[in-house]
């Protein structure tokens, strides 16, 4: 197995998709969510590229039935749900449909498409997801996909990469790390997860916005064992 680690979504217009299994890391927030949604007991996440998208594909669906979420630079967007998990947990998501749309994560899910693969994952679920790529994906090339912000390197996406392919290396034998996968592994081995996602850009936008709740929910290990994969245009638990 092949472990590629790339550095933010842009990067993935220079892959050839086809023949490969991808991870989508947005750390802050955006998969973070989507697995605390998909562990709580939502039915699926819809990502979508913008508002109106998210508002059209609402609109496919009954109001009691869907719930809406999304931001734009940071902003929740008019009429939506926060888009952090413990405000996503904090409606009422059993058995519902999560429309989302975020700047950089759901971006990065639509830009992996052409993958033969698409799972989201996050510090939360981090064993499951590995666990599941080993098994049912062995002898791939894995690329690992951090979302960044607006064709910029984001250093949480960077730690949690780190994690996954910590845990690769703890399950395989034979496999072959790229530099940046390795650059990854060796931040993951120097610092603590709490710490790295304060220290970052997007952690001390958040915690200037007294979101500290947030990025402590985030740093968590492999809490949940919910693996979302892409099926068609909904995320759900596999």
């Amino acid at each position: 197995m092949k472990i590629h680690v790339l550095l933010k979504k842009e990067e993935l217009d220079a892959q050839r998709l086809p023949g490969k299994t991808v991870i989508v890391l947005d750390i802050l927030f955006a998969t973070s969510s989507i697995v605390a949604a998909l562990a709580h007991g939502a039915a699926e996440v819809i990502p979508t590229l913008d508002a109106a998208s998210a508002q059209a594909e609402a609109a496919r669906h009954p109001a009691e039935t869907c719930v809406l979420s999304g931001e734009l630079n940071a902003d929740t967007l008019p009429g939506f749900v926060h888009p952090t998990p413990l405000a996503l947990l904090a409606e009422n998501l059993e058995g519902k449909t999560l429309v989302y749309s975020t700047t950089n994560g759901t971006v990065a899910v639509a830009k992996s498409r052409e993958a033969d693969h698409v799972y989201a994952a996050a510090l939360l679920n981090a064993e499951a997801v590995v666990a599941h790529i080993t098994q049912h994906h062995a002898g791939e090339t894995v690329l690992i996909v951090c979302s960044g912000s607006a064709d910029n390197f984001n250093l949480e996406d960077f730690y949690g990469a780190g994690y996954l392919v910590s845990l690769f290396a703890r399950e395989l034998n034979g496999h072959e790390f790229s530099d940046a996968a390795l650059a990854a592994l060796l931040l993951h081995e120097k610092c603590e997860a709490g710490e790295c996602l304060r220290r970052a850009r997007v952690g001390r936008m958040m915690l200037a916005r007294r979101l500290d709740d947030e990025i402590d929910f985030a740093a968590q290990k492999s809490r949940f064992d919910v693996v979302p994969k892409l099926d068609g245009k909904r995320l759900v638990a596999v």
